[in-house]
């Protein structure tokens, strides 16, 4: 059995591969499973894109006759802020482009939250994954982990905005917290724990 997950990120592929390490499946990437699609995001919330990934990569490799013994995952993942009406939300990879770096991004978010104090701080990560199999079916499960915004950015164990995004209960971010610790509580692993019951259910 093979579970082909829909990102090319090494950094979310450790993390998926470390919280499904007692499914019985090779886990591989788009990438390692010789796909290279351009898929468009357009659906409106994390569930939506998550599915469109998912299916835009089991019809490729239906396409291909590859198939069948495989399920196809995909995750869709951002930050939603409070103050500032929860964005960036589900264009989290897309704040100021694309090709912006992380780092950038995250001074953006950091200069329009000036002066805002702690209590008004407060976000989440949320995370959605869907998965297709060769029957047909699908599902999407969901995971959040709240938190709100630091005042600069810390740590260097996580991508994404992981340096600012402060978790009071540690007193530390999350990228700042061991990979252990991350994958115990994140939105991910959360959303992939409830994953890999299904994934169980239908004998991977």
């Amino acid at each position: 059995m093979i579970i082909i997950f829909a990102t090319g990120n090494e950094g979310k592929m450790r993390e998926i591969r470390a919280i499904l390490a007692d499914v019985e499946a090779d886990i591989l990437s788009m990438k390692e499973a010789g796909l290279r699609l351009d898929i468009e995001e357009d659906g409106e919330s994390f569930a939506e894109n998550a599915l469109i990934k998912a299916k835009a990569v089991a019809d490729a490799l239906a396409a291909e006759g590859r198939f069948h013994d495989c399920a196809v995952l995909a995750d869709d993942s951002g930050l939603e802020i409070d103050r500032l009406n929860g964005e960036p939300g589900i264009r989290s990879a897309r704040y100021l482009g694309e090709e912006t770096p992380f780092s950038v991004k995250s001074r953006d978010i950091l200069k329009r939250m000036e002066g805002v104090p702690d209590e008004e701080r407060t976000a989440r990560f949320v995370c959605a994954i869907s998965a297709v199999f060769p029957d047909g079916a699908h599902v999407t499960t969901r995971g959040t982990i709240e938190g709100r915004i630091g005042h600069a950015p810390a740590g260097d164990n996580g991508f994404g905005y992981d340096p600012i995004f402060y978790l009071p209960e540690y007193g530390r971010t999350a990228a700042e917290l061991t990979d252990e610790e991350k994958n115990r509580i994140s939105h991910r692993s959360r959303a992939l724990a409830l994953m890999k019951e299904e994934l169980i259910k239908r004998g991977f």
